[in-house]
């Protein structure tokens, strides 16, 4: 800190001895207008780096604000303080744990010259100068637990000359010229001068000479061995100095094994019958996040802390790993499920607690953040379930660190600006529209950076706002929305039925512009999908200026870009587009990050998430992502849509699939949430299981289509008989799948799941020939006929007119090459939420086709989509309720 001319000067000594042993140094340089915020911000990020085995703070501080000496020596990490300042290192020395602690370099470097005397140090009496921290004390501590008989002197001891004349060694650390004489000297002793001291000398061109504590002519003629100054003591401390460097670094290999996280997993009491998911939740004892952020390798300045639980990882942990190799990357899906859905979120945390905590393995579990909607509806949350979950599940189920509320935000400000814009146009004359869109501000009138974008768009390449013609400015002010063609709906993170379809508008101060709109639920908006699909913040924000929000009279695409609103929604999202860190009840990390439809978008949960955790397992270490409703949908999504953006290779799918859910594709009873299930689930009915395996050959087949080998994973439930499990696996690997496994995770978290992350382990060292289904170069029909086709099992497609139309629309606007995002019901493979099995040879009738163009995909709409859940007659919301005294939440689920 600052510019001392002394500091600068031992610095570099310690970078120049530093390089001529081959020890990588860096001098981190601080004005002297640096505060303590800013020295203990620089040294938290070094503690964190594991790159760095050691750093010194060079004393004193030289800066103009007040800094606490004591707590910036104190602030650094004690198992990277090579200058043994810190308490913790203080203390272990003093009470003689030399072996684990970092000794002071001088006190160091004065032990090792004693020891080059051949003095035997044990039995001797020896006699300190000095108290100082730096040098006095610890010097004491050192000689006392080398078994010498130590006394400690000062300015003050009154009888100094008859204690030195004692000293069978002597170290002399008082900061006064020449205050030993040499007659003082018992004949004999080894002398160690630490003292620097200038004095007069009119001989020297500086006018002054360096001299030690000691008066080193006389006091020579009495000593066997004693140091000068200069070039005694000074030379050794730094040589102790990379001694102890080259000891951080030898603790660091032997404690951390290279591409293995040093991790702490919690041990699960498991309770029968299993309670409520909660209970387990609540019950669990959580690691701090910025813990569990340092256990995988994250440096203090990529976290933000929301609390104890959660926190962002900045994206410049992507940019720092960058060179590092990519771990395995598995994506979790599913069979075609009931209502009741199949355990996919269950079977993915189960999966990644069997290879962390039980494999010790390096592994990530990568999920979609939930919708607050279900949560207070009737499908409750979604952070897994039994021994198996993200925790706290409160937190994951509820507002977690505002992401959802920034896309509500940002959603409803492009919807705001929409029908504004409209408003404006129609009621302003086109020069009145320019004056206010580019007003004049102390007398100068200039462009917006966006506008400058409309005008290249528009074809206008000038930047003098008085220099357009009325032509131009027509065209500048006005985008003519057509209101018949907006798809941009507002949206609202509730289950709301009313807000379907409602009339905005009808203030008179609208002055009669009203039309029919509706709100959609906040994951369903674009927005939730560009972020899922984002690679960064430069990419996020070029996504949400193409975002498509309706055509204009003359048949153009009007996009937020047009509308001026791309920074501001950027602003917006600044802080959603970092991955929220949390982790599972057995300690392995979770990022939980975006959450897009499955229907309308593509159901997976953010690029981002699974390139940083890709990078921070290391290339040995598993990446487990799981991918919404069953493998037609998500899978297929994951590997056509995400996949082709993120530029990632999967490894292994695992296939979850349920005796309940085959038996239902088998013939069996409807199954309907809120209702007990009907007797064929609750017995054993081989006969409709083996029918109903049917879906799970057609998923297994859908996997291994794309060249990725599949692991079956039955998730198990009490109602199973082992014959039934038996049957489904037998009947999968008859399929094709690399293995199936009966996994009872629900019941024994990791411990349950541990036959499928071997299994997984396995299947991720055979080779994968991963191939996209379709190549975007093709014509929309083509690309919807092959996803029918090749996944559902249609014999052919059927677009009806409004289909026809768009088709035809998003070719000429230039979206024809975008991947496909089908919008199908998932509880069937074909359109037909009745059709269970794998049914054949059906026609896929395409109801319309729809643009999510800044996310970067078409989503053609099979049968009618709700985008806005309803509440049902008793909804979950009855049950959830908080403790005023604990502050507790009971009741979610």
């Amino acid at each position: 800190v600052g510019n001392r001319d002394d500091s600068n000067l031992y610095i570099n000594m310690k970078l120049k001895a530093a390089a001529e042993i081959g020890i990588s140094a860096n001098h981190i340089k601080l004005p002297n207008t640096a505060t303590e915020a800013d020295v203990l911000k620089c040294i938290a990020s070094l503690n964190g780096d594991p790159a760095v085995h050691g750093f010194i703070v060079q004393l004193p501080l030289d800066s103009d604000k007040p800094i606490n000496t004591e707590k910036i020596t104190n602030a650094v990490a004690p198992e990277k303080d090579v200058d043994g300042l810190s308490s913790i290192n203080a203390g272990k020395l003093s009470r003689g744990d030399l072996g684990d602690c970092f000794i002071p370099c001088t006190p160091k470097g004065c032990m090792e010259l004693i020891r080059q005397t051949g003095i035997q140090v044990a039995g001797k009496r020896a006699v300190v100068i000095g108290r100082s921290k730096i040098v006095g004390a610890p010097m004491h501590d050192l000689l006392l637990w080398n078994h010498a008989t130590v006394t400690v002197c000062h300015s003050k001891t009154s009888t100094l000359a008859e204690e030195v004349g004692k000293a069978d060694i002597l170290v002399v650390a008082a900061g006064k010229a020449e205050m030993v004489k040499g007659e003082w000297i018992k004949p004999g002793a080894v002398v160690i001068d630490c003292g620097i001291n200038h004095v007069p000398d009119s001989t020297k061109a500086s006018g002054k000479r360096v001299v030690g504590d000691v008066a080193y002519s006389t006091a020579k003629e009495r000593a066997s061995y004693i140091t000068p100054v200069p070039g005694g003591v000074g030379p050794m401390t730094v040589a102790m100095l990379m001694q102890s460097t080259v000891e951080s670094a030898q603790r660091f290999l032997e404690k951390f094994q290279p591409g293995k996280w040093n991790i702490q997993y919690n041990q699960l009491i498991l309770k029968t019958p299993v309670p409520s998911d909660i209970e387990i939740s609540q019950s669990c004892i959580l690691k701090p996040i910025d813990q569990v952020a340092k256990e995988v390798g994250l440096l203090p300045d990529e976290v933000e802390l929301y609390g104890q639980t959660k926190a962002k990882v900045h994206l410049s942990a992507l940019k720092r790993l960058k060179n590092q190799p990519d771990g395995k990357y598995i994506v979790v899906t599913g069979i075609t499920p009931t209502p009741l859905g199949e355990g996919k979120s269950t079977t993915t945390v189960g999966l990644v607690q069997a290879l962390g905590a039980h494999l010790h393995q390096n592994v990530f579990a990568c999920v979609r953040q939930p919708s607050q909607g279900p949560t207070f509806g009737i499908k409750g949350g979604a952070a897994g379930g039994g021994y198996c979950q993200v925790i706290p599940m409160e937190e994951f189920n509820l507002h977690l660190t505002g992401d959802i509320h920034a896309i509500t935000a940002a959603n409803n400000l492009v919807a705001a600006a929409i029908d504004t814009r409209i408003f404006h146009e129609l009621t302003q004359t086109d020069q009145a529209l320019y004056d206010r869109l580019v007003p004049s501000v102390n007398g100068v009138r200039k462009f917006s950076g966006i506008q400058i974008r409309r005008l290249q768009k528009l074809g206008i390449n000038k930047t003098d706002p008085m220099a357009l013609t009325k032509e131009e400015v027509s065209l500048f002010v006005r985008l003519d929305i057509d209101p018949g063609t907006i798809t941009w709906q507002r949206v609202l993170d509730t289950n709301d039925r009313f807000l379907r379809k409602i009339t905005i508008g009808q203030s008179p101060t609208e002055k009669g512009f009203s039309r029919t709109a509706q709100f959609d639920i906040t994951v369903s908006s674009e927005i939730m999908a560009v972020l899922a699909l984002s690679d960064g913040l430069d990419d996020m924000k070029k996504r949400l200026g193409r975002m498509v929000v309706a055509s204009s009279r003359r048949g153009e695409p009007v996009t937020t870009d047009d509308l001026g609103v791309t920074g501001a929604l950027a602003v917006l999202m600044k802080d959603a587009v970092k991955p929220n860190l949390m982790q599972t009840l057995e300690g392995t990390p979770v990022f939980v990050h975006a959450g897009p439809f499955a229907n309308i978008a593509h159901g997976n949960s953010s690029v981002l998430a699974d390139k940083i955790a890709l990078k921070l397992v290391g290339e040995e270490g598993f990446v487990v992502t799981e991918a919404g409703f069953g493998a037609d949908i998500g899978m297929e999504k994951f590997f056509n849509i995400k996949c082709r953006y993120s530029g990632l290779r999967p490894h292994v799918v695992v296939l979850v699939a349920t005796v309940r859910a085959l038996k239902m594709h088998g013939g069996g009873p409807a199954v309907t949430a809120g209702v007990p299930l009907p007797k064929e689930y609750m017995e054993e009915n081989l006969q409709l299981l083996a029918k109903g395996c049917s879906n799970l050959n057609k998923q297994i087949q859908n996997a291994r289509m794309f060249g990725v080998p599949v692991v079956v994973a039955v998730n198990a439930f009490r109602t199973d008989t082992k014959a039934e499990l038996a049957l489904v696996v037998q009947l999968a690997k008859e399929a094709g799948a690399f293995d199936a496994v009966e996994c009872t995770h629900w019941a024994e978290g990791g411990k349950g799941a541990v036959a499928l992350a071997q299994a997984v382990q396995r299947a991720s060292q055979t080779p994968s020939n991963f191939t996209f289904l379709y190549n975007v170069e093709l014509p929309v029909i083509d690309k919807i006929r092959l996803i029918a086709q090749q996944i559902y099992g249609a014999s052919d497609i059927e677009l009806l007119p409004e289909a026809q139309k768009k088709v035809a629309l998003y070719t000429k606007q230039g979206f024809g090459n975008l991947p496909i995002c089908m919008a199908k019901t998932h509880l069937s493979l074909s359109h037909d939420p009745e059709k269970k099995g794998a049914p054949m040879g059906f026609i896929l009738p395409i109801r319309d086709i729809r643009a999510s163009v800044g996310a970067g995909f078409l989503y053609p709409l099979v049968g009618t989509m709700t985008t806005m859940p309803g509440l049902p007659t008793r909804p979950c919301f009855y049950d959830i309720d908080l403790d005023p005294v604990s502050g507790e939440v009971n009741g979610l689920f």
